[in-house]
């Protein structure tokens, strides 16, 4: 050590009623400010995928549209708590990425979404499943995962 006394001779000096240098003061604890209630924010969207036709080739996506119509686009119904541009760009490149949305994804279809948004997390959660059932039921091929 630099005075020539190590720590354990300190702690021996000051036991023994030598003086010690004073202890740093400390910062006392207060209560903190009662926090008002954030407004919740509604960040929750739906969004619909145009898939490419090459779906249809895909047993399982075949299998979940025995209505399907001739001619009707393919589709992806999905939830986020992203904004839907966000949400598809992460699909196409992989992240928490559909299979379906991933491989044949081509653009979002806002007018089929957007006069829902945004929403509660479980507005949404309903949502996906109530559009791609409409969307079904109007000849649509729909996955909704």
């Amino acid at each position: 050590m630099a005075d020539g006394v190590g720590k354990r001779k300190k702690k021996a000096i000051v036991a023994a009623g030598g003086e010690a240098a004073p202890a740093p003061a400390r910062k006392v604890k207060t209560a903190a400010a009662p926090k008002a209630p954030r407004e919740k924010r509604h960040h929750h969207h739906v969004y619909v995928v145009e898939l490419a036709d090459q779906v249809w080739n895909e047993p399982r996506f075949r299998k979940a549209n025995p209505d399907y119509r001739l001619g009707m686009p393919f589709v992806y119904v999905g939830m986020t708590g992203l904004d839907p541009d966000l949400r598809f760009d992460k699909h196409k490149a992989g992240i928490q990425a559909n299979r379906f949305v991933f491989d044949y994804g081509l653009r979002l279809l806002p007018r089929l979404y957007e006069v829902y948004n945004p929403m509660p997390y479980e507005a949404a959660r309903e949502m996906e499943v109530e559009l791609a059932i409409g969307l079904r039921e109007a000849g649509y091929g729909v996955w909704q995962a």
